[in-house]
C-alpha cells in the first residue's frame, strides 16, 4: 500500500481530517504511484480515467488531484495487479495483507511490541523489504530497507511506506508521533513541497538509509484501539491514511518546529517563545507538563537532533558544535551528550564513520 499525502488545514479532531475542497496531492507525486502499473504494461490512462482523473492533467505536475480520485486510482490499482505494494515488490502483497498485519498487531500491549510485530510480519510476506526498530540510547529509528528487485524507481514507494506506519501507528496509540527528523536515501524529489506535510521535522536528503527517529518514550505507550475500530478504520482506507492521523498542534510540536526552523535553540528562552505563541511562560509550563513534556526536554530534543546530524554528518569540531547548541562548555555537552546515545561524542562520530 503506498500513500503520499495532501496539504491540510489544522484539525482538532481525533481522527483523520478532511481536506479543504481545492486542496490535493501534487500530480507529480500520484504519477509516481504508478510506476510499477507501468513495468507490467498495464494502460494508466485508462485507470486515470476510471478514477475521474483526465490524463492530460497529469502533465501539469503542479497539479492537484483530489484526495476521493487518489483512494479510487489506488484501489483499481491493487485489483488490478493483485498487489497492494502496487507492483514494486518482488512478491506481491496480495490484497488484506495490510489488514492481515493489522490483525496481528492490534492485541500488542505496546507501541514497541505492536512495531516489532508489524516488521516480523512484513519480512514474512516479503523478500524485498525489511522494516526494523532500532534503540539507540534515547532515540528510536524505524528503518525502511527496499532491495528494489524490480529495479523501479522506488522513491515514492519507500516514502510512502514511511508515511502509512507514521500515520497507522499514531492511530493505534491514539497520539500523534512527533518526529525527530527523518532520514531519506533518495535527492530531494519535484514534489519536496509535500514534505512538511508528509513528515513534520527536519529533513535530510541523500542518507545511507531512510528512517523515522522518534523518541523512545513513544515505544511504551498502549495501544487503545480494538479489533472493532480497527475493521472500521480498514473500511475507510485508503482514504484515512491520505491525510495526517491528527495535525499535530500541540505546544511541544509547535515549540520543536520554532527551534528546528531557526536553528536558534541556543538563542531562545522560555520567554521568547511564551511571547511568540502568545501566552506567559506559567503558562507554557503547565501546558507542556499536562502534555508530558517540558522546556528543558524540548531543548535537549532538538539539540540531540543538531548534534547527532552534526557528528555524522559534517567535520565541525566538537567544541564548536557545544558552542552552537548554547553549552557553556566542551564538557557539559559531553556529558549530556552521552546520557542521550550512551556514547561521547568523538565515540559515536567514529563509530558511525566505521
Amino acid at each position: 500500500m503506498e500513500i503520499t499525502t495532501e496539504i491540510e488545514q489544522p484539525q482538532p479532531s481525533s481522527e483523520p481530517s478532511e481536506s479543504l475542497p481545492h486542496k490535493g496531492i501534487l500530480a507529480a507525486a500520484v504519477d509516481a504511484h504508478l510506476a510499477g502499473a507501468r513495468a507490467a504494461g498495464i494502460d494508466c490512462d485508462a485507470l486515470l480515467l476510471n478514477a475521474d482523473i483526465e490524463p492530460k492533467a497529469m502533465m501539469h505536475t503542479d497539479a492537484r488531484i483530489g484526495r476521493e480520485q487518489v483512494a479510487l486510482l489506488l484501489r483499481q490499482l491493487w485489483d488490478r495487479l493483485g498487489d497492494e505494494s502496487g507492483g514494486y515488490l518482488a512478491r506481491p502483497w496480495l490484497p488484506g495483507t495490510f489488514a492481515m498485519m493489522g490483525h496481528a498487531t492490534i492485541n500488542c500491549p505496546n507501541l514497541r511490541r505492536a512495531l516489532l510485530r508489524a516488521g516480523r510480519f512484513v519480512a514474512m510476506v516479503s523478500d524485498d523489504l525489511q522494516i526494523k526498530l532500532v534503540e539507540d540510547g534515547e532515540e528510536a529509528r524505524l528503518i525502511f530497507h527496499h532491495g528494489n528487485h524490480k529495479q523501479l524507481p522506488n522513491q515514492n514507494f519507500v516514502e510512502s511506506l514511511a508515511v502509512i506506519w507514521l500515520r497507522f501507528f499514531s492511530w493505534l496509540i491514539d497520539r500523534t508521533i512527533l518526529l525527530e527528523r527523518v532520514h531519506l536515501a533518495f535527492p530531494q524529489p519535484d514534489y519536496d513541497e509535500e514534505y512538511n506535510d508528509m513528515f513534520p521535522c527536519r529533513h535530510y536528503f541523500h542518507q545511507q538509509e531512510t528512517c523515522l527517529v522518534f523518541n523512545t518514550r513513544y515505544l511504551s505507550l498502549p495501544l487503545v484501539r480494538d479489533a472493532q475500530q480497527l475493521s472500521e478504520f480498514l473500511a475507510r482506507a485508503p482514504e484515512c491514511l491520505l491525510t495526517q492521523y491528527k495535525s499535530d498542534n500541540s505546544f511541544t510540536g509547535r515549540i520543536r518546529r520554532m527551534l528546528q526552523s531557526h536553528n536558534s535553540v541556543e538563542n531562545l528562552s522560555l520567554d521568547d517563545v511564551a511571547e511568540r505563541l502568545f501566552t506567559s511562560p506559567q503558562t507554557l509550563r503547565r501546558r507542556l507538563k499536562d502534555e508530558g513534556n517540558s522546556w528543558q526536554d524540548i531543548k535537549d530534543s532538538v539539540r540531540r537532533d543538531m548534534a547527532m546530524y552534526q557528528l555524522k554528518q559534517q567535520e565541525t569540531a566538537v567544541a564548536e558544535i557545544a558552542e552552537r547548541l548554547g553549552f557553556s562548555e566542551p564538557s557539559a555537552f559531553n556529558r549530556a551528550f552521552k546520557k542521550w546515545t550512551g556514547l561521547a561524542p568523538g565515540a559515536y562520530r567514529e563509530k558511525y564513520r566505521d
